[in-house]
């Protein structure tokens, strides 16, 4: 039985990898490795914020000053304030599936989670239901963060979807026993990303959220 629909947030709500993997490739080319936004996709996305940092100290070779991440995070949210939009059709989703609980899964820290539903007016649409992972023991691939969503809005993570636009978010999602929808319609999507989250094991694979609708609606009425 669906009783709620548990978001991943960049991807899936809003439209940031773009914006901010081009930060991660500007900054890591100005630390002296020339980078590329798909670069970017490739060595960065889907990481927590300690992941990422490690990686960069891992291609630059050398350890990063203490304020470095404090500056990649202004500079991040600086692009986001400017530039961020929302998924297309997100928001409409919402409004039709306003009986199912719903919260938000992310491996994105706080902040920039409240930065980025401040910047997008969602705040009230995910009050007090927004998670990270940071505030988990293990990242996506595992289930963790999914399980403590599920936990959190007291729904079983059996009776819940998943809407998931990266690989390992969506292992974790079927890890935690959760139904997940594979969503393609961000802006960072390139060719072949469906074939990946079939194999990762998504239940269902949706364009846009169109096709989310009409997934969801089948599986209420199933």
């Amino acid at each position: 039985m669906t009783k709620a629909i548990i978001f991943d947030f960049d991807g899936v709500i809003a439209d940031s990898e773009v914006l901010s993997n081009t930060v991660l490739a500007e900054i890591v080319t100005e630390l002296g490795v020339p980078t590329t936004v798909e670069d970017a996709y490739r060595d960065y996305m889907g990481k927590r914020f300690h992941e990422v940092i490690a990686a960069i100290e891992t291609a630059v070779g050398r350890t990063l000053p203490p304020a470095f991440g404090e500056h990649y995070q202004d500079r991040t949210l600086t692009r986001f304030r400017l530039e961020l939009s929302p998924i297309a059709g997100v928001r409409d989703f919402i409004s039709k599936f306003a009986e199912l609980s719903r919260c938000i899964a992310s491996s994105s820290s706080p902040d920039r989670l409240a930065v980025c539903l401040d910047v997008l007016d969602m705040v009230s649409l995910f009050e007090g239901r927004v998670f990270s992972a940071s505030n988990v023991a293990r990242g996506k691939p595992h289930p963790d963060i999914f399980l403590h969503a599920a936990a959190e809005i007291g729904v079983s993570p059996r009776d819940c979807i998943v809407i998931e636009d990266s690989a390992s978010g969506v292992i974790a999602g079927r890890a935690a026993g959760a139904t997940v929808i594979g969503l393609l319609a961000a802006g960072h999507i390139r060719q072949g990303h469906a074939a990946t989250l079939k194999d990762a094991g998504a239940h269902y694979i949706a364009a846009d959220y169109v096709e989310v609708e009409r997934i969801v609606g089948s599986l209420l009425a199933g």
